[in-house]
């Protein structure tokens, strides 16, 4: 994205000023951020290229000790052997800080089950760099409910962002995993509606036109 500063009669004296921001689009590798994350009772660094060579899913909540982000969270926790049964890692992130996770890992039952790693951004950098920090309102400072689907070289492949009153579903995320490891895998076939592992896919040809 660039934003021009023009003088008057749309004579332009100045070079475009290029905006440095990562909003999300398909095809895009994501910035190499750094960040804090709490992972099984101890603090860590990483960088996003720290997960290449894998499939990463960020997954995005408002805030802990609420009331939607714990069922999610657990949700995901029940799901997350098949998440590494895929090659996926499981990034949690949400703009509290890191000792925050610990408080509400160590105090909530739903919370103390997480394997995977809770990502601190306090600063809302991140949530930013996504295009899911919410600037205003009561929520002014918090992250949308968005999730993320990042290849092995560091690519998105998908991503959807909900209202924060909306819960999500691992089963329909593993799905869309699924599909997206199976097209990078299968050159030239893609998947068609509510595609699941063994289904029937598609090889897009002039021949399938107006058929399908």
């Amino acid at each position: 994205m660039h934003q021009e500063s023009c003088c008057g009669e749309g004579n332009c004296q100045n070079e475009p000023e290029e905006i440095i921001g990562f909003f999300p689009e398909i095809g895009k590798t994501v910035p190499n951020l750094e960040f804090d994350y709490y992972q099984k009772e101890n603090f860590h660094k990483a960088h996003f290229s720290d997960y290449r060579g894998k499939w990463t899913i960020v997954f995005f909540y408002p805030a802990d000790f609420t009331f939607v982000c714990p069922t999610e969270l657990e949700e995901m926790q029940a799901n997350y052997q098949k998440f590494q049964e895929f090659g996926a890692e499981v990034l949690s992130v949400s703009t509290d800080t890191k000792f925050t996770h610990k408080a509400w890992h160590d105090h909530s039952p739903a919370i103390k089950q997480l394997e995977y790693p809770m990502i601190a951004d306090p600063s809302g950098d991140i949530a930013e760099t996504f295009g899911v920090l919410i600037h205003e309102g009561d929520d002014s400072g918090l992250a949308l409910r968005g999730t993320f689907i990042i290849d092995p070289d560091g690519v998105l492949q998908a991503y959807e962002v909900n209202a924060n009153n909306v819960g999500r579903s691992a089963n329909e995320l593993l799905r869309k995993l699924e599909a997206a490891i199976f097209v990078r895998e299968h050159h030239g076939e893609v998947c068609p509606a509510s595609w699941k592992k063994g289904e029937k896919t598609l090889k897009p040809s002039i021949d399938l036109v107006g058929k399908l």
